[in-house]
């Protein structure tokens, strides 16, 4: 991993790779950040590919869950472009499990907490039932469990 790393670091001067406990893409501080701890190298040339294309195709935001979900799955795609031009090749049921995470974490927090109808997202961090009209919040974070509080609702006089 230390030559691609090199490699991906003369290729792409712009991008600023940092060693961290994790693989990660911080838009924020425009970092790449990357373990050494991973002892699957496969795992980790794939992970540092992934969080780079996050870099070169500048996902800096995003406004809902499934926005993520989308941007997820653009950097997998990049991630393969890159891994072919550096002459590795990423394992598609790789790819496919660390989507099944996002999807499963997004089903999760779409399921309404009353009736489990899957609902759609009403803004950054509320969701609403079309089934039964319950109103649930959910984290900011991506990187939690998926909580569901309900909203109270308005009584009518």
């Amino acid at each position: 991993m230390k030559a691609l790393l090199s490699k991906l670091q003369s290729d792409y001067p712009a991008v600023i790779f940092e060693e961290g406990r994790t693989f990660y893409w911080s838009p924020k501080k425009q970092i790449v950040y990357f373990s050494t701890t991973i002892s699957d190298n496969n795992t980790a040339v794939w992970s540092l590919l992934h969080e780079l294309s996050h870099a070169v195709l500048k996902h800096l935001t995003y406004q809902s869950d499934f926005e993520l979900l989308q941007l997820e799955i653009a950097a997998w795609q990049k991630a393969e472009e890159l891994a072919n031009k550096y002459s590795y090749q990423i394992d598609s049921d790789h790819i496919q499990d660390c989507l099944d995470t996002y999807r499963d974490w997004l089903y999760q927090r779409s399921t309404c907490p009353t009736c489990t109808s899957c609902s759609l997202q009403v803004d950054s961090r509320t969701y609403q039932c079309f089934n039964c009209s319950t109103t649930w919040r959910v984290s900011s974070s991506r990187l939690c469990r998926a909580y569901r509080q309900k909203q109270a609702t308005a009584v009518p006089a």
